[in-house]
């Protein structure tokens, strides 16, 4: 991935609007018209970075041309499809914000609404505000299925997962780099004690070219729904599910053992299937005994895997030019 920066780094900047963009050059020309007027009169300083996200029509050609115009946009590109998740961790390392904030290309929400996003992050209201979608669109019945479910498995004090976010900097520093994550992201936040809000956005018709996602992402968004449910119960304690099951399976096995024992010799009968019970049990039980202790390795690496990465996240330079 190469970034490409519009003007030289002279300050911290309070707002980076993350713009993930696969063909979307017939609306990026009018997103950053939009973006430059909701902007124009704030005393909050903004940038935009785009990823290109391994386009192949004329992205990469509008987006220079845009950059001449506008100071605030910067450009970082992928030369393939990575995803929006991939897209928004590159955004995330480009940005120089202090407040993260997600809006896609197509123009399904206008950017004179990410101001009222920020703004109670700004206040110290909220570590991370998310839309509640107004409007007619497409999708409204799968979205419901989606936050249904999400709500049934999740404790979460908001309606809609699946909007436009802003964001301090610190949630995506927590994130797990997983593909399509991204839409838990509320989730996984307030599981981490941070505190998260919505308001009302209205929502539009995509202003030109077609949408990335079809009804195909339904399944996988369901298991990673459940990807996630697991990760944040026993991801870190995989031994509370694997070691309890195991001895509750190794436990029957053995009392299976002992009244199988006893009829033979107390009743000289042999019961096949209580020996089959017997076996199944103390087996499945011993291996899910070794899977949990094996899961708590991996636990504790993971953990001081992602305690290098945000401190090697923390320490990477944001200059211009960089190649990253």
């Amino acid at each position: 991935m190469t970034l490409v920066a519009a003007a030289p780094q002279h300050a911290a900047i309070d707002v980076s609007v993350l713009v993930p963009a696969k063909d979307e050059a017939e609306n990026l020309p009018l997103f950053m018209e939009q973006a430059a007027g909701a902007f124009a009169n704030s005393t909050v300083s903004y940038e935009v970075v785009v990823i290109d996200d391994g386009s192949t029509d004329d992205t990469e050609r509008v987006l220079g041309e845009l950059q001449k115009r506008y100071p605030f946009l910067r450009v970082a590109r992928h030369r393939r499809q990575r995803g929006i998740a991939d897209a928004l961790r590159t955004g995330y390392l480009a940005a120089r914000g202090r407040v993260l904030v997600f809006y896609p290309a197509d123009l399904q929400y206008k950017p004179e609404d990410i101001p009222r996003l920020v703004a109670p992050i700004l206040a110290g209201e909220s570590d991370m505000v998310t839309g509640f979608k107004q409007g007619v669109y497409e999708k409204a019945f799968v979205s419901r299925i989606y936050n249904g479910l999400s709500r049934s498995l999740f404790d979460i004090p908001v309606r809609d997962l699946n909007s436009v976010k802003a964001y301090r900097r610190e949630v995506m520093e927590m994130l797990p780099v997983r593909p399509d994550w991204h839409r838990y992201m509320i989730v996984i936040a307030a599981e981490n004690g941070f505190t998260v809000t919505e308001i009302p956005v209205p929502l539009y018709p995509r202003n030109a070219g077609v949408s990335k996602f079809g009804i195909g992402r339904i399944p996988i968004g369901v298991l990673d729904m459940l990807s996630v449910w697991f990760e944040l119960r026993f991801g870190r304690k995989p031994l509370l599910l694997f070691g309890m099951t195991g001895f509750a399976l190794f436990l029957l096995g053995v009392l299976a053992g002992i009244i199988a024992l006893a009829i033979r010799v107390f009743w000289g009968v042999g019961f096949r299937p209580l020996l089959n019970l017997v076996e199944i049990c103390v087996i499945t039980g011993s291996v899910f005994l070794v899977g949990g202790l094996v899961g708590e390795m991996i636990a504790g690496q993971r953990a001081e895997m992602r305690e290098l990465r945000r401190l090697l996240d923390a320490s990477l330079p944001r200059r211009d030019g960089d190649d990253r």
